[in-house]
């Protein structure tokens, strides 16, 4: 479809990070996967205003939203810039099937299973690009020797965000082995807590499935670190700051330029009430491994979506008046 390849073309200039006002709302998001989600009614509001016309409702939309599907996305590729990718491309979605969305289900669902199918059947990225077993894993990390950590006085980072760095890129990485859809139903149920009726709802599943997908990728991804990472298992010799140096030395962490480490960071856990059954023990604690990870700041997709929402085919599609974004109502 030529408007889906115009929107492309439009969403390939570099991505502006949302100003401090902006980001705070992002931050302040209601949880889409809280059993009872609270921002539901005001998203059905939303939807109805949007499709009236009103470009303040689409883009309050997104704001709500877009920190979700991109947490959802980076921990699905693992690579910001393939998250942020696949953030606009779903987002696109949101806009151009709006039309379709007819109030039978919630939009959480609707909106989810949208995001959902869209990482499990695009493209691979740059850190997809081939299948990687556990086994390979392993020996990735074998094979990066020991070493003291940087002086601090050699990096430009601080040398405990260069450690932190390399704990959320390791751990983050090991999702990679688990197959899609295992990567998916691990961080809905074991990152952010996703009960098994939620989780079922989301992914047309029944309650024992879903269940019976989450153990089985809690235990392929317990299996390899138990055996290998020391963040739990305090036996194994496998320790995030002897790996550090050894990283940069291999391309893993830019010094100059961290991924995932910020100075001051929200926690998954701090957006993501666990709302599963409760759980002890080992799955407890690799669980937390991943609570502990940053909820990231979105890209500001609105900023950018605007000019694609200026486009004339693409108010056509929507149907949308021609105020600028987010001086309607």
């Amino acid at each position: 479809m030529r408007g889906a390849h115009d929107s492309q073309q439009v969403l390939r200039r570099p991505l502006p990070y949302a100003h401090e006002s902006r980001m705070m709302e992002m931050v302040n998001a209601p949880n889409p996967f809280a059993d009872v989600p609270a921002g539901e009614g005001r998203d059905q509001q939303l939807v109805q205003l949007a499709k009236g016309g009103s470009r303040a409702a689409l883009e309050e939309l997104v704001v709500r939203h877009q920190s979700w599907i991109y947490n959802l996305a980076l921990r699905m590729v693992h690579h910001p810039a393939d998250a942020a990718d696949a953030t606009q491309e779903i987002l696109i979605k949101l806009f151009t099937r709006l039309s379709t969305f007819d109030g039978r289900s919630s939009l959480r669902t609707w909106l989810y299973r949208v995001a959902f199918n869209h990482l499990l059947n695009m493209k691979r990225g740059r850190t997809e690009s081939r299948e990687i077993t556990f086994e390979q894993y392993g020996r990735t990390l074998d094979g990066i020797a020991d070493a003291e950590l940087p002086d601090t006085q050699a990096v430009p980072a601080d040398v405990q965000l260069l450690i932190a760095e390399a704990r959320i890129g390791c751990t983050s990485g090991m999702l990679l082995c688990l197959d899609r859809g295992q990567r998916l139903v691990f961080i809905l149920g074991a990152i952010f807590g996703v009960s098994d009726t939620v989780g079922a709802e989301l992914l047309d599943l029944s309650r024992d499935n879903f269940r019976q997908r989450l153990s089985r990728a809690r235990r392929d991804l317990q299996n390899f670190m138990q055996d290998k990472c020391g963040l739990v298992n305090t036996a194994n010799p496998c320790r995030c700051a002897k790996k550090t140096r050894g990283f940069i030395a291999a391309g893993h962490i830019d010094p100059n330029s961290l991924r995932f480490a910020r100075e001051r960071v929200t926690h998954v856990r701090d957006v993501a009430a666990r709302t599963t059954e409760e759980i002890t023990g080992l799955d407890e604690a690799y669980a937390e491994v991943y609570r502990d990870h940053p909820f990231q700041n979105s890209p500001d997709f609105v900023t950018r979506l605007r000019d694609l929402m200026n486009q004339p085919k693409f108010q056509s599609t929507l149907e949308l008046d021609r105020t600028a974004l987010g001086e309607g109502e």
